[in-house]
């Protein structure tokens, strides 16, 4: 496995990883109205749109493909929600022939290393995202939100 930073000609590879990790885990979660605008195409754009603004996601690879992202960065506020940490993951995607790999912790280890004070925003119903979070020190905070831009997608944050 190597990782390294994606460069704008990532953007599809990237955009493939974030979709079909997202359908997989929100496929049942989601109404089908997402889905029909939440497409690979969608994904694409936005993040050629985000590579050219200068985000810089960490990608996983074997043989050349990629299998993961990371992104992490100065925290945000959240659906009016302000931030307590300075740094926030914003994502962390594996494909799901290579969890429990390492490849998700080596990805969460190059953009919050172990120790960082950091937050993060996850599904409520994704208690195996949960549970991977909290073996690497994060525990539930208290904060809740329901993000209208995502059907309606409940998220709890977790701190470290």
């Amino acid at each position: 496995m190597i990782l390294r930073t994606a460069t704008l000609s990532d953007a599809a590879a990237v955009a493939r990883v974030h979709h079909i990790t997202w359908v997989a885990t929100y496929g049942a979660i989601l109404p089908p109205a997402f889905w029909a605008t939440a497409t690979l195409e969608r994904r694409i754009t936005t993040w050629e749109r985000w590579l050219r603004n200068g985000a810089t996601p960490v990608i996983a690879e074997v043989n050349g493909e990629v299998i993961g992202i990371a992104m992490s960065g100065d925290a945000v506020e959240q659906e009016d929600v302000l931030p307590v940490r300075g740094r926030q993951l914003y994502l962390l995607y594996v494909l799901g022939a290579h969890h429990g790999t390492g490849v998700g912790q080596a990805l969460l280890d190059a953009v919050v290393p172990p120790g960082t004070g950091a937050q993060l925003w996850v599904a409520e119903a994704n208690p195996r995202a949960r549970r991977f979070y909290e073996r690497n020190g994060f525990v539930m905070e208290g904060a809740r939100v329901v993000d209208a831009s995502t059907a309606d997608l409940a998220e709890v944050r977790m701190v470290r």
